[in-house]
């Protein structure tokens, strides 16, 4: 067991991007089930003996990443100043595109009410959202999607865990109900 394992680590480690379960499984001559038993295990302990890494689970892939807690230590040893942040603007396109998906540009632009062809090259370039193909009407204009990179960046293993709207927009309107009554 502790040879399969240290494999799987060795092969998330030299993947350095998520690999599918299937390909893990294949290297490794055994079924997905028992694979992704043993990434679970794999999960637990490494989170249980606070290592500096952890295996993250993205969909149907597995990567492994720096602990978020020793971010700033990797960051200070690599001399890594900058910081990737995200506008306003790009957030907005990526939660239309998150909870919408697939969407076109044009369906983005209706939504914000202004141009967003910037903001969607962007966030293609940041690799945080991928061409899905394209609408079957005129102009056959382009479909966009998240990818795991978006799933890695906000810690999620699925789009199932995307707090649901309703949610998000009670939360938004309690905090602006507090402010009008500190206001008042």
């Amino acid at each position: 067991m502790k040879q399969t394992e240290g494999a799987i680590e060795a092969i998330l480690f030299a993947a350095g991007d998520p690999i599918e379960l299937a390909r893990i499984a294949q290297a490794l001559a055994l079924d997905e089930k028992t694979c992704e038993t043993i990434l679970a295990k794999m999960i637990d302990e490494f989170s249980f003996d606070r290592r500096g890494v952890k295996i993250l689970r993205l969909g149907s892939c597995y990567q492994l990443c720096t602990r978020p807690e020793y971010a700033e230590y990797v960051k200070t040893a690599l001399d890594n100043r900058r910081e990737a942040t995200l506008s306003g603007a790009s957030l907005e396109v990526l939660a239309i595109v998150a909870y919408n998906q697939p969407v076109t540009r044009g369906y983005i632009e209706q939504l914000r009410g202004v141009d967003s062809a910037s903001t969607v090259a962007t966030l293609l370039e940041r690799e945080l959202i991928e061409e899905r193909g394209r609408l079957d009407m005129p102009g056959h204009p382009k479909l966009y999607g998240t990818t795991s990179t978006f799933l890695r960046c906000f810690g999620i293993s699925s789009l199932e865990e995307l707090p649901g709207l309703t949610d998000t927009l009670e939360g938004q309107e309690s905090l602006l109900d507090g402010e009008r009554s500190e206001n008042e």
